[in-house]
This record gives C-alpha cells, sequence and structure tokens, in this order.
C-alpha cells in the first residue's frame, strides 16, 4: 500500500499504545523526523512511561514541533494523538508556518493493542491504559474526516501497517531545503 505524504508534513500517528506507530516511524521517516512523546519523557525524567512529566513532554514537543515547521522540515508526532483538541493544536502550529499536514491512524482489533504492548521491549503500558486509548479510538477516527487533512490513512491491521511504502510529494514550485531528503 502506498501512502502520499505531502513534504514537508506534519504527519500526526494516531493509535492507541502497542499500535506500532514508533516502529512505523522508524521505518518510514528520518531519526531527526520523529518527536516522541515517550523520547521527551524520557529526556526529562529517565523514563518513557513516567505520566507525571507528559505535561512538561507535551510542552517541549510544542517546541520542538514549532521549530521544524517553521523551518519547513518533515515533522512526524509519535504520540497517541487521541484528543481532537491535540490534534487541532499541532494542525494549527502546522498552518500557522504554511505547512500541510497528515494523518495516519492505527485502527486495529483492540485485542492486537494489548498484545502488541506485552511484546514491547523498552517499555510496557498498563492493560487498562491501552483498553482504555482503544475505547477512544473510534472516536477519533469518526473526527478525522472533518479535520482537514492533506493527506488521511486509516490503516486497518499490522499487515497493512507493515505493508506500507511512503511516496514524499512536493509542490511544484518548492525546492528541497538544504539537507531535507527527497
Amino acid at each position: 500500500m502506498q501512502l502520499t505524504i505531502p513534504d514537508p508534513a506534519l504527519v500526526l500517528l494516531i493509535g492507541p499504545s502497542g499500535a506500532g506507530k514508533s516502529t512505523f516511524a522508524r521505518r518510514h521517516f528520518a531519526s531527526t523526523e520523529i518527536v516522541s512523546s515517550d523520547a521527551a519523557r524520557a529526556l526529562l525524567a529517565d523514563d518513557p512511561a513516567d505520566q507525571g512529566a507528559s505535561a512538561e513532554a507535551f510542552a517541549l514537543l510544542a517546541l520542538i514541533v514549532n521549530g521544524r515547521l517553521r523551518r519547513q522540515l518533515m515533522t512526524v508526532l509519535d504520540a497517541t494523538n487521541l484528543q481532537a483538541a491535540s490534534r487541532r493544536r499541532f494542525r494549527r502550529l502546522a498552518e500557522r508556518h504554511r505547512v500541510r499536514t497528515a494523518a495516519i491512524a492505527f485502527a486495529f482489533e483492540p485485542h492486537i493493542y494489548l498484545a502488541h504492548n506485552t511484546l514491547r521491549e523498552s517499555r510496557t503500558v498498563e492493560d487498562e491504559v491501552v483498553a482504555d486509548q482503544a475505547a477512544r479510538m473510534p472516536a477519533a477516527l469518526a473526527a478525522l474526516q472533518a479535520e482537514g487533512y492533506a493527506a488521511l490513512y486509516v490503516l486497518r491491521s499490522p499487515a497493512e501497517a507493515d505493508s506500507v511504502a511512503i511516496e514524499r510529494t512536493r509542490r511544484s514550485s518548492e525546492s528541497p531545503a538544504r539537507g531535507q531528503r527527497r
């Protein structure tokens, strides 16, 4: 399956813990393009699971995302992104810098998130938290269509996510920024 993503773009990865968002991001994007809530919590608290560091982690994410978008760089936000208000905040930030926003949702059966969560090497999230996130996923999916993305993709299975190839497209009047991948 080929996904066509504008370049530059803010790419929101959307799905519960255990969806494979981080693995997907590492497979398809440069490490400098990925802005991760887990990585921000790890930087702040030496623990990517420390939810007590989340407010500061998301402030840090916003700062990094803003800086990258101001420079017209591909920016992939690796977080659950299940709350419409959070997605709206980041979309507005992209709009301010005239960068398009794409969304890739990981809409799997709830048991898949739980199973993947138990296999995670770096950390696992409590089953109750993953179940709550999975329960919120249908509402997030329902809202995505109306949110106005330049590209919106819903992956329905891990196999579909694994089969993805990403094509980056630039507006014809744009040229790549210095050091930016094509």
